[in-house]
């Protein structure tokens, strides 16, 4: 449980009761003090001037507890009622009026801007200098330029040096309360940094387990459809889609363990193999055991060294563009059912490779319920943008779909396109 800072005005009320004491207990011990030195008039404890005194020091007091409610009002108050005292000579003892001065300029300097201390602190300082002129020419024999030399040094100590200290306290909380704040901006800018981190995380999750899915249940989807038609008609080929849909099944559960185990600090050995071009054979493989027609062409080897056209392509956007196939082959089974699909690599010009999916329209009835709109798009857009490459998609002149990835490469060179019907290593 933590203190409560207290108000102004509880602070203002202390410092003016510890002044006001202060005052009070040297009121009484100066005269104790006397050294009998005629140049010295020491008011006697109970006599009128001692009193005049000691209600002058109250009445300071009294007035600066609401120092910093209305300090403009306060600190004048305070310096002018000392000259009222002045003109009863109570000598040596009149200086105790200078405390709440003193406690007044302090409190308003930390409370009004330096614009309006610019006007104030005159007046108060030519309040000083007269009450002390006053009092030293009727309670001594001082010649008024001496009393006037002494009056001003007394109003340089009195409202001058609180004036300073004030300022290198306000200095000092400024700075404090500046240091504050930035490191609050600081913590606010290591949250905000974690929360995009946090949502980058999310993201990229949210697209590992959308490719997961979109890959293996469209696959799914496809054998169950083959299954039901087979049932009654051909119950071995039922069978063998029956144990292909349960592979597809272990490998989508497979696939889900390996990026939740990516997700777990402690695990180490939790891995996930990062796909490349080469493993598009596997892909399409894939697809064609789950009922999809697809053909896929494949650039053969060129160059003197029988460099591949797939090997000047880095391995994030070679999974980039991995990423992007297997989003259009389950794209076409969702939205284009039955429409025979094309994979293809070839090179694009200078220093770039073409990935592209077409499919052809559909030839069964669409489920409009099933084909509505997801995030698989966008998943593109965001990948290619990632590697530095280019997207496009769109409606082709039949009715099917195009996706066209564009991919940078650090040499560009020509390249022979070759038909495979068959899965086939990349050459």
């Amino acid at each position: 449980m933590t203190d409560r800072p207290r108000s102004p005005r509880t602070v203002d009320a202390w410092v003016a009761g510890c002044g006001w004491l202060f005052a009070a207990l040297a009121l009484v011990a100066l005269p104790l003090l006397d050294t009998g030195d005629d140049g010295v008039v020491l008011v006697l404890p109970g006599s009128i001037g001692w009193w005049l005194v000691l209600v002058t020091v109250t009445a300071q007091a009294l007035v600066l507890s609401r120092a910093r409610s209305a300090p403009r009002t306060a600190l004048l108050t305070v310096a002018a009622i000392p000259v009222l005292l002045a003109v009863a000579g109570p000598g040596a003892v009149y200086g105790l009026t200078g405390i709440a001065t003193i406690l007044a300029v302090f409190l308003v300097t930390l409370t009004l801007p330096l614009p309006d201390l610019r006007t104030l602190l005159p007046v108060v300082a030519g309040s000083v200098v007269l009450g002390e002129m006053i009092n030293a020419v009727r309670s001594t024999s001082t010649e008024i330029p001496a009393a006037l030399g002494a009056a001003v040094l007394q109003a340089v100590g009195v409202v001058g040096l609180p004036f300073v200290i004030a300022l290198a306290v306000a200095a000092r909380r400024e700075a404090r309360t500046a240091h504050r704040g930035e490191e609050q901006a600081l913590v606010r800018e290591r949250d905000a940094l974690v929360q995009a981190a946090v949502a980058d995380e999310r993201t990229a999750m949210a697209r590992e387990l959308h490719d997961i899915a979109a890959h293996h249940m469209s696959g799914i989807a496809i054998m169950s459809v083959a299954i039901a038609r087979q049932i009654d008609t051909d119950p071995e080929a039922a069978k063998r889609s029956v144990q292909q849909v349960r592979e597809q099944s272990t490998a989508v559960l497979d696939d889900l363990r390996r990026l939740v185990g990516l997700l777990r600090s402690d695990d180490g050995e939790a891995t996930r193999s990062v796909e490349t071009l080469s493993a598009l054979r596997e892909l399409v493989a894939s697809r064609r055991e789950a009922g999809l027609t697809v053909e896929l062409r494949l650039p053969v080897e060129s160059g003197p060294h029988g460099r591949r056209l797939t090997d000047d392509v880095g391995p994030l956007a070679q999974l980039v563009a991995y990423r992007m196939v297997q989003e259009a082959l389950a794209n076409a089974v969702m939205h284009a059912p039955g429409a025979t699909c094309l994979v293809e690599i070839a090179g694009s010009g200078d220093r770039a490779i073409l990935v592209r999916v077409v499919n052809g329209p559909p030839q069964q009835p669409v489920d409009r319920e099933r084909s509505t709109s997801g995030f698989g798009l966008l998943g593109m857009r965001e990948r290619a943008a990632l590697v530095g490459a280019d997207l496009a998609y769109g409606s082709t002149v039949d009715g099917g779909w195009e996706v066209r990835l564009t991919l940078p490469t650090e040499t560009g060179r020509p390249s022979r396109t070759t038909t495979d019907h068959h899965p086939g290593d990349l050459a």
